[in-house]
Formats: structure tokens, C-alpha cells, sequence
């Protein structure tokens, strides 16, 4: 997202529908459990799957390509992902069930979350772990 405020002027909440792209080509599963925050926004790609809950909050970033998770049909997790303010998700991340990720966090590409990642932190990795503090 652009650093100055002018891009938020255009900023539109998508209408979504269970298993249909958006008008970003990205798709929620069960939207009934999928709470996002305002400015938030999702790359192309991006699977949001809310059986279980997934809550992003204001000016969360999601790469293209990544998935997220609340519940997992191979090994039959499910808990809701709650993601931080102003954390930012690098492209071709997964993100599993049950996991919390702090405020303003940035998660690497091609990362794999499986537990929680505090706030502030850099985490990358399969699985992601923290590498430094921001």
C-alpha cells in the first residue's frame, strides 16, 4: 500500500460470497466467519478459508498467493487466525489454524505459520520463526 493517506479515498470493502473471486481475484470460504478491518489489503490469489474464524485488522497486507487457514482437513485443526494491525504477509505465505499474529509483524515470503508470532517481529521460514525485532 501507497505510505501517504490519498489511496484510502478510493478504498472499497468487497461483497463476498462464498467460493467467488472478488474483484481482486481472491476468495473467501464460510465469509460468515470472516471479519476484516478497513484498509486492508489482499493479493490476487489469496485463499481465505473462515470455517473456524480468520479476523484481519486495519491495514493488514496480504501477498498474492497465500492461504489462509482455519481449519485444516489433513490433520483436522481448527481454530480461528486472528492477524495484527498493520502486519504485512509476504506472497506465497500459509498461514494454519489457530494461529495469532501480532501487530505490525511482517512475515516473509514463502513462509509457513504454524504457531503464533508476536508483534513487531520478522518471521520467515518453513516454519517461520523469528529472525529480528522491528
Amino acid at each position: 500500500m501507497p505510505h501517504d493517506e490519498e489511496w484510502k479515498k478510493d478504498w472499497k470493502r468487497p461483497v463476498l460470497e462464498h467460493g467467488k473471486l472478488t474483484p481482486w481475484n481472491w476468495m473467501v470460504l464460510y465469509p460468515d466467519g470472516f471479519v476484516m478491518g478497513n484498509y486492508v489489503d489482499i493479493g490476487a490469489f489469496t485463499l481465505i478459508q473462515a470455517e473456524a474464524g480468520v479476523e484481519l485488522r486495519d491495514e493488514v497486507e496480504i501477498g498474492s498467493h497465500c492461504g489462509i487457514y482455519s481449519h485444516s482437513s489433513i490433520d483436522e485443526k481448527k481454530g480461528k487466525v486472528y492477524i495484527g494491525k498493520c502486519t504485512r504477509i509476504g506472497s506465497h505465505s500459509t498461514i494454519m489454524p489457530g494461529v495469532t499474529i501480532g501487530e505490525g509483524t511482517i512475515i516473509g515470503a514463502h513462509s509457513l505459520v504454524i504457531k503464533d508470532i508476536p508483534s513487531n517481529a520478522l518471521a520467515l521460514g518453513v516454519p517461520a520463526k523469528v529472525v529480528r525485532w522491528l
